[in-house]
């Protein structure tokens, strides 16, 4: 079987207070995009599991790439043969676009429809919840409220219509989460996110609707900035950060004359599917 697990944006993102355990809780409305991976996962002809990955590096070694991760946990609920897992990665890492949590996902669906599991997806965003915080989100695929540590999934009806041209581009820059996470004070809303997205209007969002990490990880990374200016200037009516960076992305209402690359994909909203097969 095989699947092309996508990206996601961030329309927005709120880092509000430090839990305890400490992580942060968070409130983000995740938007699927078609930059995609290709996944191919068949029953193994050997007795245990093989992960094989081409195109962009990965910088893991196979045991502990979350693909992996989330097939170990998967046996803990299902009972299913070996399987090889081929991966050939075209989503840029590092860059906020969640590319290793949807290849991640995207296993779990696959195995699931494969061997005939039957598992919901309320089952499989419980399985994928424990893999990393922004797995669940790629189970349903579609235009969501993730909040708590990002695993807390309400699903909406997107405030930016379907059609809406979206450019995605990733700088020659990396950043960790960690690395995020280490420069931004969280801070409570007097409004939800999704409340402040349906009560403005979307020309005025430049100025209401931001990425709390945004601040910090584009002053230490000045070529984020720079490659966000330039797709506002290329005429989007709203231009962020994605995630924890270093992707940006600028929303068109017409076509983008920017050129396409490795680094840069031109994606339409809506146009991706739920399982993506």
């Amino acid at each position: 079987m095989v699947v092309f697990p996508n990206a996601k944006i961030n329309l927005g993102l709120h880092i509000l207070r430090r839990r305890a355990d400490g992580y942060h809780d968070i409130e983000t409305l995740m938007l699927p995009v078609d930059w995609n991976d290709i996944l191919e996962v068949v029953p193994s002809r050997g007795h245990t599991d093989r992960l094989v990955t081409t195109g962009r590096a990965i910088d893991c070694a196979p045991e502990q790439n979350l693909v992996m991760k989330a097939l170990r946990l998967l046996r803990e609920v299902a009972d299913f043969p070996p399987v090889d897992i081929y991966i050939h990665k075209i989503i840029p890492d590092g860059a906020g676009l969640g590319g290793g949590s949807s290849d991640a996902a995207f296993l779990l669906k696959a195995v699931n429809l494969l061997f005939d599991l039957g598992l919901t997806e309320p089952a499989l965003a419980a399985v994928a919840g424990r893999v990393g915080a922004d797995c669940p989100f790629f189970i349903y695929n579609r235009p969501a409220v993730c909040s708590g540590v990002g695993t807390e999934i309400e699903l909406v009806k997107s405030p930016v219509p379907e059609g809406t041209w979206v450019v995605v581009s990733k700088p020659d820059v990396s950043v960790s989460t960690r690395e995020a996470y280490s420069g931004v004070t969280p801070m409570e809303r007097d409004m939800a996110l999704i409340s402040l997205l349906r009560s403005t209007e979307p020309s005025d969002w430049p100025g209401m609707v931001s990425n709390d990490f945004e601040m910090f990880v584009a002053s230490a990374h000045p070529a984020i900035a720079a490659e966000k200016e330039s797709i506002a200037a290329a005429g989007a009516w709203y231009a962020s950060m994605s995630g924890s960076g270093a992707a940006v992305y600028g929303l068109f209402d017409k076509y983008p004359a920017v050129p396409e690359s490795s680094r840069r994909r031109v994606c339409q909203l809506g146009a991706v599917k739920p399982y993506a097969i």
